[in-house]
């Protein structure tokens, strides 16, 4: 276990080089600059500025110095956010966006299991399809739709909840909705889909023989080999849920990462963008490390050698 978990942190590593190296170069191909203005700057301030965070060097000199402060953990200069460095500003937001994706995700998972499972033990019958109906509704309309309904309909029309972000769990109710919805309904999709085929297996068939209730068979026996498809989806769907969501930070004004990758692109900020891209990168790699070692927890078959 110990030696396949060095090798997948091994193997981990060229693709985040990969990720770092690709992140830097387009972002030097796009085109404008962090200091290009509606007003253009005198040509000897944007040069005086350009050597300051040593952009007049050659692109390979200064991948070579960015790759450097990645490793130790330094995102470098923010180019707007001019007194805050890039980490301090992703220290800043990712752990509001932490707190408010991991509930997210806890909901989904907790909702989308447990109404994939009622809809597989109900197979074709009215559950089922009520079930399937209203996850291809939350797949289908997109969060940027679904964050002013619920804002329309619990904010302002029946008031039992507040619109925007604060320091309260009712601040948080309609955000966490907002990202839960999608992945509730892809993880009761694929639950469903698992669970069915699984209660098909021979030893489901066994189990039956033998006398024991539905629900002991569903908790005790099927539920964790049905799990695996959804611990798969788990892992960039968690990594994608916690370093939050663009549209929902933008709608309801959540300082988290979003907010920071939007005005990063909006303003050129360089690093900003790149280290918020890097750090989501590095999560997604660590979030799928994670579901591979879950794997031999929830299928005695996976041996790691």
């Amino acid at each position: 276990m110990l030696r396949y978990s060095l090798r997948r942190l091994l193997a981990a590593i060229p693709t985040l080089l990969v990720l770092i190296a690709l992140a830097f170069f387009m972002m030097r191909l796009a085109p404008g600059g962090p200091f290009d203005q509606e007003r253009s700057l005198p040509v000897e301030v944007e040069a005086n500025l350009r050597a300051a965070y040593r952009l007049d060097e050659p692109l390979y000199l200064q991948f070579a110095r960015y790759l450097g402060g990645v490793l130790r953990g330094d995102f470098g200069p923010s180019f707007h956010y001019r007194d805050f460095t890039v980490t301090e500003l992703i220290a800043t937001g990712f752990p509001v966006s932490f707190k408010l994706g991991a509930t997210a995700i806890l909901l989904a998972l907790v909702v989308g299991v447990t109404a994939g499972s009622i809809a597989a033990l109900r197979q074709n019958r009215v559950t089922d399809h009520a079930v399937m109906t209203v996850s291809m509704t939350g797949i289908s309309i997109p969060n940027f739709v679904m964050a002013p309904i619920l804002i329309l309909v619990f904010a302002i029309y029946l008031r039992w909840l507040p619109a925007g972000w604060g320091g309260s769990l009712r601040n948080m109710v309609l955000p966490v909705i907002a990202l839960a919805l999608p992945q509730i309904a892809y993880i009761s999709r694929l639950t469903r889909g698992s669970m069915i085929e699984v209660l098909r297996s021979n030893f489901i068939r066994t189990a039956k023989a033998q006398g024991l209730s539905t629900r002991t068979i569903v908790l005790k026996h099927a539920l964790k080999p049905a799990l695996l498809p959804v611990v798969s989806y788990l892992g960039p769907a968690t990594a994608a849920v916690i370093t939050g969501s663009v549209v929902i930070e933008q709608i309801f004004g959540v300082p988290g990462i979003g907010r920071f990758f939007v005005q990063g692109a909006l303003n050129r900020d360089y690093t900003l963008v790149m280290g918020v891209v890097v750090f989501y990168g590095a999560l997604i790699i660590a979030f799928n490390f994670l579901v591979d070692l879950a794997y031999a927890w929830l299928d005695p078959k996976v041996k790691y050698s």
